[in-house]
């Protein structure tokens, strides 16, 4: 049995994204040859969106998880320093050494976007002669917002993103695997960087678990947001932001025009859009109920703090109509679009046509799927939205499924058996 140790900053019970893959891979690692153990951070030293317990449960109980200390945020926050990677980054370095020292290990898999910890890569390479790999699950060095205007910009863009450029820049080449969730990712690495290590870019989705709904339908949950019963409730769970801002528009658009309607079915429409800021609980910026406002839109709902996972699944259950925007970036791929996948809800999904998750919601079968090429202003689109929301609202109270068995590539072993495979493949040109 070969050995992988995995870093990953967030874990249970924090409710971050970048911990899914992980946390959906341990259960199955061992089926594909490679026995796991995990550093993470100690859940009081993250400064977390949200705390979920029941993702503790998802964890099997013999797998080793080894937490490190993080510098007090309170005092690095006074230099600028927030990031839990650049806060973690010498006791992850600690505690790898130690384990890389006593055990005998295979292989480093960094599965992340707390970046910062990657840049230990090629140190370990270089110490303990042991290959490593990334999971890139969103852009490291991220140029979308150059050309944006400073309004738009993340705070303290041009520090994070000076520091995002020097250690991509270090690690990257000299990574001995990558995996992305992504092909653009690839593509833009093999653009960046002249001489790569790696042979082979791997893209790899995030896997969808079943297992997940189990766990919730077997909880008794409460969600602190109620819907309205005499409502029909339009529900979206996941970020924000500027780049989701040309479907948005269009899709309230489509709103105000059913509402304008002589159906007064559709004056019932409540939209909620939750859990859109990555901020903490209580400081987050709206991003999408100003534009429903600037549009004269008073039934919609927009709540910036995030809530916890299993909370997500059962408002998913609890909605009428499930709404996923995408972004104009063709390269984001919304690895949530799992759940509202499993949630089997009627569902309207509107994507660049490059996503990946065009494609994955046509096969599985699941909902309408609207797809764009250009961020034009289009009429079209908006009656295309028009059309799928009147019948997704129309037949809410139908049973709505997924193809199962399209829809197992898709699930999480399936994900862990490739992310295995390629392990094999970079050990194998490691040691050759």
């Amino acid at each position: 049995m070969k050995r992988v140790l995995i870093i990953s900053p967030h874990f249970p019970p924090i409710n971050a994204a970048d911990m899914h893959r992980i946390r959906h891979s341990l259960p199955y690692f061992r089926n594909f040859g490679w026995d796991a153990e995990v550093i993470t951070v100690k859940p009081e030293f993250v400064e977390s969106y949200s705390i979920d317990q029941l993702l503790v449960e998802t964890i099997p109980k013999d797998i080793p998880v080894h937490y490190v200390d993080a510098w007090e945020i309170n005092k690095t926050r006074k230099f600028g320093l927030g990031n839990v990677g650049m806060r973690s980054f010498f006791q992850f370095r600690k505690k790898g050494n130690e384990l890389l020292k006593k055990k005998k290990f295979d292989l480093v898999y960094f599965s992340t976007t707390a970046f910062h910890v990657m840049a230990l890569g090629p140190y370990w390479q270089r110490r303990f002669k042991i290959p490593f790999i990334v999971d890139i699950q969103d852009p490291w060095r991220n140029d979308f917002y150059l050309d944006k205007p400073a309004s738009q910009r993340p705070k303290k863009f041009w520090f994070a993103y000076t520091i995002d450029k020097l250690l991509e820049a270090y690690t990257i080449p000299r990574a001995d695997g990558v995996i992305s969730v992504s092909v653009s990712y690839c593509k833009t690495f093999k653009e960046r960087y002249k001489k790569l290590k790696y042979r082979e870019c791997k893209v790899i989705p995030f896997g969808g678990s079943v297992m997940d709904f189990s766990v919730m339908e077997n909880s008794a949950i409460q969600p602190g947001i109620q819907l309205d019963k005499n409502k029909i409730n339009l529900v979206y769970i996941g970020r924000g932001g500027h780049d989701m801002n040309f479907v948005v528009k269009h899709f309230f658009e489509a709103i105000r025009k059913l509402s304008q309607g002589n159906d007064p079915t559709f004056s019932r429409i409540q939209c909620w859009f939750i859990g859109t800021s990555y901020a903490l609980p209580g400081k987050g910026k709206k991003t999408i109920e100003p534009v429903a406002r600037e549009m004269g839109l008073q039934n919609v709902t927009e709540i910036t703090d995030r809530i916890p996972f299993f909370e997500t699944l059962k408002l998913m259950r609890t909605a009428d109509v499930l709404f996923v925007p995408g972004s104009t970036d063709a390269g984001y791929t919304a690895s949530k679009i799992y759940p509202y996948i499993l949630a089997e809800k009627p569902l309207l999904a509107i994507f660049n046509k490059q996503s990946s998750v065009v494609d994955i919601l046509k096969e599985t079968g699941v909902g309408e799927v609207i797809s764009f090429a250009s961020t034009e202003d289009s009429p079209a689109l908006v009656d295309e939205i028009t059309e799928s929301l009147k019948r997704l609202i129309q037949t809410r109270t139908h049973h709505f499924t997924y193809n199962r068995t399209a829809f197992d590539k898709y699930s999480a072993e399936t994900m862990t058996r490739r992310q295995s495979d390629y392990f094999d493949n970079v050990l194998n040109e490691f040691r050759s």
